[in-house]
């Protein structure tokens, strides 16, 4: 790719290793880079020099080696298709699925789901809207809790169905979070939750917003990096059609 191009694909040798990473240049005042399931991503300033883009790959070469390292010996998020034996986490602990044919029903007994279902209905169905009641029956106290801390009324709960955003607070003060935190151990979901509340004070992430993030919650920066671990481990579900 030529590199006056604003964007695309490019490669670079790091540590005796040739690494690809996507690039663009974004209007932006600093060079940032991102490691995750899709690999290396490096956002730039429009103007910024070619040598600072690379001398900067290179300052960062051990953390972004050991960041692409860590992604690769994860294990993917399987595909569920609601059969008996296969395992869903809850709250960070695994549960076997039960599945067999009844009045709809879902139960946790004992580390298992018991799932049953209609003839003509679908197993994952009747889990994803079991799966949602837990995770709303678990966050809205977590919410209020933060709310409390800020001085705040509970606000509004609502899930989502996102694939790419835990959590977002609208603003009329809604804060809507996806439901597949419900897989997460609960630390990381109140990570989320402290976020999402923190934007009823800010709504941006100025540093004002990041120094009420960690008085919420503390330990955010390494939340934050393990949710960005785990989420690639989540299991795939379909929701009811």
């Amino acid at each position: 790719m030529d590199r006056r191009a604003t964007e695309g694909t490019l490669l670079i040798e790091l540590g005796g290793r040739t690494v690809e990473y996507r690039f663009a240049r974004r209007r932006r005042r600093t060079l940032g880079i991102t490691v995750d399931a899709q690999g290396l991503r490096v956002a730039a300033p429009l103007r910024a020099p070619w040598r600072d883009v690379e001398g900067f790959l290179h300052e960062k070469e051990r953390w972004i080696l050991r960041k692409l390292d860590e992604w690769s010996r994860l294990p993917r998020g399987v595909h569920l298709h609601g059969m008996s034996g296969e395992m869903v986490p809850v709250f960070g602990v695994l549960h076997v699925l039960d599945v067999g044919h009844g009045r709809r029903h879902v139960e946790n007994r004992d580390g298992r789901l018991i799932i049953t279902v209609g003839k003509r209905s679908r197993p994952l169905d009747a889990l994803v809207g079991w799966l949602k009641h837990q995770a709303l029956d678990a966050f809205r106290p977590r919410v209020a809790h933060y709310a409390a801390q800020i001085g705040a009324e509970p606000p509004r709960v609502r899930l989502s169905n996102a694939r790419t955003q835990w959590g977002v607070c609208t603003e009329d003060g809604t804060i809507r979070l996806c439901w597949r935190l419900v897989h997460l151990e609960r630390a990381l979901a109140d990570y989320v939750i402290a976020h999402e509340v923190a934007h009823l004070v800010e709504m941006n992430h100025s540093r004002r917003f990041w120094a009420l993030l960690g008085r919420l919650y503390p330990q955010w920066r390494a939340a934050r990096e393990r949710l960005e671990l785990a989420a690639a481990t989540l299991p795939i579900l379909k929701g009811p059609r």
